[in-house]
C-alpha cells in the first residue's frame, strides 16, 4: 500500500531533505517499508506524487494554489524528482509513494490532488467502494463531480470532502480557512463515509488517513471505521530542526527549545532514531496550526475506543491490507557508521 509524508515549517526547507536525502526518506520507503508487510504489493512502485507551496505566497502572479508533480513512474527511479528536490524550498509539502490497490495506473490517480488552494491525500481504502461510489456521487453539486479525473476511491472522498465543506466556506477562497472548519469538514467526510457504508450493508472496515492542507492549517486522521482493528499507520515528529547528523543520510529531529519549529507527519518514520518520532492513535485527528501549534484530537463515534479502556484493538486486518506491521516491532537498528 502506499506511504505518505507532510512537512509544515516556520522556515522553509529544501525538498531533498524530505524526499531523496535521508537513509529512510519517503522514496527508499517505496522500495524499503519497515513497519509493514504486504506479500501482495511489497513494492510502492505504481507512482508518486509530491506537493508544495511556494515560499513566496503572497506574489499575486503565483497564487495561492499549491505546486503538483506526479508521475507514474517508480519514484527511486525518476531523475526528475531528484533534480527538482535538490532546487526547491517550501514550508509545507505533501509526498506520496504509491502501491496501486483500487484505480488503475495512471498519473491522474497519483495523489496528491488540489483544488485551488487545497490539497489532498489518503493512505488506506474504502471498503466495498463500488458498492457505495454512486451513492457517493449522488450527494455531490454537478460542480464538484466534475472536478475528479481520475478513478480512486481517494480522490472521489476529496470530492466528497469539499462538497461538504463548500456551505461551511467556499472552495474557491483564496483566502485560508479556520482550522476549525476544516476539521469539521473532515470529520463530516468519514461520519458521510460510515453512513454510505452502513446503508449499503459494508462490514468490512475503511482505512481512512486522510491529509488536508490549505497550505496554513494541516489536518490528517488515523482512522478505522472498527472498534477492535487498527488503523494504518501514522507517526509525528517535530522540534526545531531536521538536519543530517552523521554520514549516509542519517537524520535527527533536534529539540533545542520549546519552540515547535518542524512538525512531520508520516505513515513511517523518516529517521531511525525512535525517540524522534510518536505513534498518533487510532481514531485521532491531528491538526497543526498555523501558529504551529499541534491538536491531537479524538474522533468520538460509534468507532470510539475511550483511552482509559485497554488497548484492545488487533493489527492483523491493517497488516493484510500492508498498513501495518503484524507485529508491533522496534525500529530498525541504525546502521553503523564507518569510521576512516
Amino acid at each position: 500500500m502506499c506511504r505518505l509524508v507532510i512537512y509544515k515549517g516556520t522556515e522553509p526547507i529544501l525538498l531533498s531533505h524530505l524526499l531523496t536525502r535521508p537513509a529512510h526518506s519517503i522514496i527508499n520507503q517505496a522500495f524499503d517499508s519497515r513497519l509493514r508487510v504486504d506479500r501482495r504489493r511489497p513494492i510502492n512502485g505504481d507512482g508518486f506524487g509530491v506537493g508544495w507551496y511556494d515560499t513566496t505566497a503572497n506574489d499575486p502572479e503565483l497564487g495561492c494554489q499549491p505546486c503538483i508533480f506526479t508521475s507514474i513512474t517508480p519514484a527511486w527511479n525518476n531523475a526528475n524528482l531528484t533534480r527538482i528536490a535538490e532546487k526547491i524550498r517550501t514550508p509545507l509539502a505533501f509526498g506520496h509513494v504509491r502501491a496501486t490497490t483500487a484505480g488503475s495506473l495512471s498519473q491522474d490517480n497519483c495523489h496528491p490532488w488540489r483544488h485551488g488552494r487545497l490539497m489532498w491525500m489518503h493512505n488506506g481504502g474504502i471498503a466495498g467502494f463500488e458498492r457505495i461510489k454512486r451513492s457517493l456521487q449522488a450527494l455531490l453539486p454537478e460542480a464538484i463531480y466534475l472536478i475528479p479525473q481520475g478513478n480512486t476511491d481517494s480522490e472521489w472522498a476529496f470530492a466528497l470532502f469539499l462538497s461538504i465543506l463548500d456551505p461551511l466556506a467556499s472552495i474557491d477562497s483564496t483566502t485560508p480557512f479556520p482550522h476549525t472548519i476544516l476539521r469539521q469538514a473532515m470529520l463530516n467526510t468519514i461520519s458521510t463515509l460510515n453512513a454510505l457504508a452502513r446503508s449499503a450493508g459494508i462490514t468490512e472496515p475503511s482505512l481512512l488517513n486522510f491529509c488536508i492542507t490549505d497550505g496554513e492549517t494541516v489536518v490528517a486522521t488515523r482512522y478505522v471505521s472498527s472498534k477492535h482493528d487498527e488503523a494504518a499507520s501514522l507517526y509525528y515528529s517535530s522540534g526545531t530542526t531536521f538536519s543530517e547528523d552523521a554520514p549516509g543520510g542519517h537524520y535527527r529531529m533536534s529539540k533545542r527549545d520549546k519552540r515547535e519549529n518542524i512538525i512531520m507527519i508520516a505513515s513511517e518514520p523518516l529517521t531511525f532514531e525512535k525517540a524522534d518520532w510518536l505513534e498518533i492513535r487510532t481514531n485521532t485527528m491531528v491538526v497543526i496550526t498555523p501558529k504551529m501549534n499541534l491538536l491531537q484530537i479524538p474522533i468520538v463515534d460509534e468507532f470510539h475506543v475511550p483511552v482509559s479502556s485497554a488497548n484492545t484493538r488487533a493489527v492483523e486486518f491493517a497488516a493484510t491490507k500492508g498498513l501495518l506491521s503484524p507485529k508491533v516491532a522496534p525500529f530498525p537498528p541504525r546502521p553503523p557508521i564507518a569510521v576512516s
